[in-house]
Formats: structure tokens, sequence, C-alpha cells
């Protein structure tokens, strides 16, 4: 894998000359516990912590790392790094934290295409779907619909459905997808290099199947 191949791009290498950052490597956050991260690189993966000043000037959540960030760091020990900042985020997913009123929860930074996914043979609710675009908008995230489990419905019941969806809905193209695997290829085609995709949809719809 290169670095490239996991989201890094021109505008980050722009970013690193303008503020000097080249002696630092670079790496992205792909796990977050307790202000405890795992830095993912094209060869490696880290256990890293903040540096002390960074933790001190942080202000609000958004001054921490989040996964998804492209972070600048230096290794310590084997396996062990530093985080000295945080390179700038192009999307945030966000949402309010439950049982905590006012704090923000961060899902996750710089995703490019969220795949909004929704199983057609359950609790298919358009109003869900609809918030789920929202939330892509608001977060600068371009919005694909996966409807999953197609094969479980009739034919006059999917071209009622479809019907109901684009007449609502302009907003992304929409997938159908079966658990045949019928509609993959169609997805897959929508998947590119170097971008960074999160799925999204209730418990159930498929996510899991997805993306095996």
């Amino acid at each position: 894998m290169t670095i490239k191949a996991l989201g890094f791009n021109e505008n980050l290498e722009q970013y690193i000359r303008k503020k000097n950052l080249g002696t630092f490597e670079f790496g992205r956050i792909i796990l977050e516990h307790k202000e405890r991260y795992v830095i993912k690189t094209a060869e490696n993966e880290f256990d890293a912590e903040l540096i002390g000043n960074l933790r001190f000037k942080a202000e609000s959540r958004y001054d921490f790392p989040a996964v998804g960030d492209w972070v600048a760091f230096s290794q310590y020990d084997d396996g062990k790094a530093l985080i000295h900042t945080i390179l700038p985020r192009n999307s945030i997913i966000e949402r309010q934290a439950v049982g905590k009123s006012g704090q923000i929860q961060i899902i996750a930074t710089n995703v490019d295409y969220g795949l909004i996914v929704q199983a057609v043979d359950r609790d298919f609710n358009l109003n869900r779907l609809e918030r789920y675009l929202t939330l892509c908008n608001a977060s600068n995230v371009k919005p694909i619909i996966v409807l999953s489990k197609i094969d479980l419905i009739g034919a006059s019941e999917k071209e009622a459905l479809f019907t109901k969806i684009t007449q609502r809905i302009k907003d992304g193209p929409i997938v159908k997808v079966s658990n045949q695997a019928k509609g993959y290829v169609e997805l897959e085609s929508k998947i590119k290099s170097g971008k960074t995709y999160c799925l999204l949809g209730s418990s159930g719809v498929g996510k899991s199947t997805l993306l095996n």
C-alpha cells in the first residue's frame, strides 16, 4: 500500500511545505480511545499519544485527533509515536453524543464518500434516508445510496420503491445490491483508489456483508 492509496493528496503536501513540517513522519489515525491512538502509514502502524503542548492548547473536541485525521508524528520507541500536529481536514462527520448534552462526537474525518445502506426487506424509512443525506451534505461528504437485500422483494415492489425514492431524493447515485452479489459490479465501479468511504445505516441493513 502507498500513502496516496491511504488518501494522502496534493493539498496535504502543500500544507506540509508551507508549515515546514518536512522533518516529521505522516500517517492516518485509524483508532482512537481515550487520547490513545493508532497511526497507519504505508508500511507500519504505531501506538501514539499527543505531545503535551498539543494537549495543553486544545480548546475543544476539534483540537484532538479523530479517526480519519492525518497527523505529523515522530517515533520515540519501537512501534511508539508522538503526535505533534493535526493536518487540515476536508470533511468532518459528527453528531451530538448520546447522554452528553452539548458535547459533539466526531465519527470520522476526511471522508470523501458516504455509502448510505438501507435494506428494502425490513423497516425501510425514507425520512431516515433523508437524514443520512442531510448528514453527508452538512459534512462535505458525497452520498451514494445503497439499497441492499433487493432480491427479497418482488419486481412490482422494487419499481414502486425506486419511484418513491427518486421522486423525493435527487441527491447522489442509487445502487441496488442483493444477497447473491448482484449489483456489486456497479458499486465497485464507484470505489476509487485514494478516496475514503464510510458506511452509514441502521443495524441489520447489511453493512458488514457489504464490507466483506
